[in-house]
């Protein structure tokens, strides 16, 4: 999800506007992912030596390979969620 909000702002994004764009999110667990996608190398952070320091996040190159395959994920869960559901009823029905 953090991605493809990345992807989606075409470019370099601030802390707050990430959090707007990625609503229900902490701003801990934000910041927790943020540093592990920049840790992974599919998120790129630049600070600007401000007061107080001005924070962008943008996808790298390796970053951006993601958007396709998590593009084809959604769309598999969006086809199958139906059928997912009933099995998971059906599962956990009780024995008769």
């Amino acid at each position: 999800m953090l991605v493809r909000a990345l992807a989606n702002a075409g470019g370099e994004v601030r802390f707050a506007e990430l959090q707007r764009r990625a609503p229900g999110i902490s701003r801990k667990m934000l910041a927790q992912t943020l540093r592990e996608l920049e840790y992974d190398g599919l998120v790129a952070r630049r600070v600007e030596p401000t007061i107080p320091p001005a924070v962008h996040y943008s996808l790298t190159e390796l970053g951006r390979t993601l958007i396709a395959p998590l593009d084809a994920l959604r769309e598999w869960a969006e086809t199958h969620m139906v059928t997912v559901d009933e099995h998971r009823k059906r599962i956990s029905a009780p024995l008769v």
